[in-house]
């Protein structure tokens, strides 16, 4: 029991670690992209597609990378991966022009297709009962983005914006090399690779699947849209100092990552639906007291006018941000949960099309985040924006699954996913 138990301590250790640092370097343009945004005289919209530019290629890779793993292994596919973006991180460090960032930020974006390789590497390491956790604590992962929002910026007042690329691409490369000589690999995990690629995507006629897509956008992408565009947010809204913004943008990333772990045991615990539902619930209230602008308010009273002044300041701000940060990183390890029970032999294919779901909720967004405040000239349209969007999945979910299940606990019957040409008749135990 010693040995199986090392092995998989070893690979969830080295995929979170893995993970974490590939995370890292994605988000690097959350805060790299203001000196850029200075230097270039960027407009929101501009700024907002240079931060999500990564994000894209990182969320189209995340079907083909998952099924490859399916296919190939978790360990030479994670591996490979990271090789495959040092270059281009490096090279960011010489760009002068727009387009030159925009093309290597489509290349350095692949390290965000880590996402899963990983979830599917890890969940075969561990039976159903633990699942939850496992996937829960690589998840916290999620967590290179609040590593970039501590590391960048000292990096940037050491020296200069590209000192960040060339040290990224270094600890990138050392990661590559300490996860192929102390991760593992098993070969009876590989069982997939008679499926080809059209059976694979008949997830997508799956409804759940579909539902699974929606929530993870908003959990995931809005956590990864919301990481990207904070730190600016900060700058702009309350005139703080880089350092100083990115520090407080930090209080959700950090918490967005680390606590996945924790979702992923309460989701074992009382259910993927359950925790999933309380997410949407918390993340709506933050949504809809983050949304209201500052605001100048003239009363008109027996005595005259009475101006007031109606707005967050930051201290309250920072902390509805965290309470929401913790929020999504619960969701982010449930969706996956419902996943792992009704997809266990399918889990690459399946966890790729969610994660593509998820990023390309995290690429939209921060476009029309900068889209919005050049239209409007208000900053708190980006929380407006996903106020609506958590508001059509609350009653997507209540009209789907809330009606005909309890809210507490684990439903007793298992909800069948009818993906029979995937799992050739195996049961699918339900959340």
């Amino acid at each position: 029991m010693t040995q199986p138990r090392l092995r998989q301590g070893l690979v969830l250790g080295m995929s979170t670690l893995a993970f974490t640092v590939c995370f890292m370097v994605w988000m690097m343009f959350a805060v790299l992209g203001v000196p850029i945004k200075e230097l270039l005289q960027l407009n929101e919209t501009q700024f907002g597609l240079l931060t999500a530019t990564p994000v894209l290629t990182g969320s189209l890779v995340r079907l083909p990378l998952g099924m490859l793993t399916d296919r190939f292994g978790g360990r030479s596919v994670f591996c490979l991966l990271m090789l495959a973006c040092v270059l281009p991180l490096y090279l960011v460090s010489h760009a002068t022009a727009y387009w030159q960032f925009l093309v290597l930020g489509l290349f350095v974006g692949l390290a965000g297709g880590s996402f899963s390789v990983g979830i599917a590497y890890v969940a075969k390491w561990f039976d159903q009962d633990n699942q939850g956790l496992a996937m829960g604590i690589f998840g916290a992962g999620n967590a290179g983005s609040a590593v970039t929002k501590f590391l960048a910026p000292a990096l940037i007042a050491a020296g200069s914006w590209q000192l960040v690329p060339k040290v990224f691409s270094a600890i990138l490369f050392l990661t590559a090399l300490l996860f192929w000589f102390f991760s593992a690999d098993n070969k009876a995990h590989r069982r997939v690779s008679t499926v080809g690629l059209g059976e694979q995507l008949k997830a997508l006629a799956e409804p759940a699947v579909w539902r699974y897509c929606q929530y993870y956008s908003i959990v995931f992408g809005g956590y990864v849209a919301l990481a990207l565009w904070m730190t600016k947010y900060y700058v702009q809204e309350y005139g703080f100092s880089l350092q100083s913004a990115a520090l407080l943008a930090a209080c959700f990333s950090l918490p967005g990552g680390v606590l996945r772990a924790v979702g992923g045991w309460m989701s074992d615990r009382w259910g993927a639906q359950s925790v999933t539902w309380w997410v949407l619930w918390v993340s709506w209230i933050c949504l809809f007291l983050l949304s209201y602008p500052q605001t100048q308010l003239q009363v008109q009273t027996v005595n005259g006018p009475l101006d007031l002044h109606i707005g967050l300041n930051p201290a309250l701000f920072t902390v509805l941000l965290f309470v929401m940060g913790i929020a999504f990183a619960f969701g982010k390890a449930s969706v996956f949960k419902y996943i792992a029970n009704d997809y266990p032999q399918n889990m690459g294919a399946v966890s790729g099309i969610v994660g593509l779901a998820g990023g390309l909720g995290g690429f939209i967004l921060p476009i029309l985040f900068g889209a919005l405040v050049d239209l409007t000239g208000v900053r708190s349209s980006c929380f407006m924006l996903m106020y609506g969007v958590v508001w059509v999945s609350l009653i997507w979910m209540y009209l789907s699954e809330i009606r005909r299940r309890p809210l507490l606990g684990k439903h007793p019957s298992a909800i069948q996913a009818p993906f029979s040409s995937i799992s050739q008749g195996e049961e699918h135990v339900g959340s």
